[in-house]
């Protein structure tokens, strides 16, 4: 915190003189800039014109006490995502029920211990600092897309999938699986509406869309760190997690794109594909856990595809494996990982499907 402009300002909210100056001094010695003040309606007043990148809060106060000042806040969009840590001398757990259901994110009782208040104030300035950084990737990326959308039509088709290839640009790793998963699901789409239990829910319409909204799948990496994607080393748990929520990245973005273009149904089953094309047929998948035909067909087609094309890519990490073992492992995922009819629509035109691999790559 040497730099000047990384400072981060934190709000101090207590009534009693000896505890803002204690915290004041406390937090000024690890380099933080400080505001202080004795009661919630001054606070909140200083806070709209400039927000800090935390609060502090006692409970007991006159006038508005801790609860309301943090409602308060809570109930204004430029400082409703502001960190809320309660410092109070009250212990009774009811009273840590209530300054959580306030919207306090943390609760340090009186009297408290320096090392203490350092270390909660670090880590929500930290995860206050992660969680911006996931709002600036969403609206960068809610951004392009609405850009790309906005007057979507068939000229304009060869631009979203080229969007769609800027993920794949940005790791290397993956050339040619944009093209090579929107052929898979297309062949795999046109067994399904010849010979499946599917069939009824797939027409002429159904496989163009599926061609063309394919490439959007991983649409979300758009908000994954360059430091995630393109590790080469296998993740740590908490690097899966994030990289996990392209998923929700692509899915909210896209629905948010349909939201002003409800009748197109490209963008309707780009939003199924994005969000759902990692879940799986028993349920273990994510991000919602979904299972059977509650999964969209579209992402269920999307995920045999996917799966496929990884299987026979090679990575830092595993070698490419041939169409017959990437077949097995296909197989062996029937009614776990992947829709017993599709599975055997796959099979059924194995030949197809190896083809397809064998030209694209």
């Amino acid at each position: 915190m040497n730099n000047h402009q990384d400072k981060k300002n934190i709000m101090i909210i207590d009534d009693t003189p000896a505890n803002l100056k204690l915290l004041q001094e406390m937090l000024q010695g690890r380099g933080y800039r400080v505001m202080a003040f004795p009661q919630g309606e001054m606070a909140l007043k200083a806070a709209a014109r400039k927000p800090p990148d935390l609060i502090l809060l006692d409970i007991r106060m006159p006038g508005l006490d801790g609860f309301q000042v943090c409602t308060r806040f809570k109930e204004q969009e430029g400082l409703k995502d502001i960190p809320v840590i309660f410092i109070s001398a009250l212990n009774d757990p009811s009273d840590k029920v209530q300054a959580f259901a306030a919207g306090g994110v943390d609760y340090v009782t009186k009297p408290f211990h320096p090392e203490e208040v350092h270390a909660r104030v670090a880590t929500h300035i930290r995860l206050r600092g992660l969680q911006k950084q996931v709002e600036d990737y969403n609206l960068h990326l809610e951004k392009q897309v609405e850009e790309k959308v906005r007057e979507i039509s068939e000229s304009q088709l060869a631009t979203i999938h080229a969007m769609s290839e800027l993920v794949e640009l940005r790791d290397v790793e993956t050339g040619g699986h944009i093209a090579r998963t929107s052929n898979l699901c297309k062949a795999l789409a046109h067994q399904v509406s010849r010979e499946s239990a599917c069939a009824s829910q797939v027409n002429s319409d159904f496989i163009d869309n599926i061609s063309r909204a394919a490439p959007l799948h991983d649409i979300g990496k758009f908000g994954i760190p360059d430091s995630i994607l393109l590790k080469p080393d296998k993740l740590t748990k908490e690097e899966f997690e994030n990289m996990k929520s392209h998923c929700e990245i692509g899915g909210r973005t896209l629905q948010k794109a349909l939201e002003r273009y409800p009748k197109n149904t490209f963008l309707s089953m780009g939003v199924d594909i994005a969000w759902y094309h990692h879940e799986k047929w028993d349920g273990s998948g994510y991000p919602l856990g979904l299972s059977g035909e509650s999964i969209p067909l579209s992402a269920r087609i999307m995920a045999l595809a996917d799966v496929y094309d990884a299987l026979r890519s090679s990575r830092p990490y595993k070698k490419a494996f041939s169409h017959q073992e990437s077949l097995r492992i296909i197989q062996e995922g029937s009614g776990t990982h992947f829709d017993p009819e599709l599975v055997q629509a796959f099979t059924a035109i194995e030949d197809r499907i190896c083809s397809i691999l064998t030209q694209e790559s």
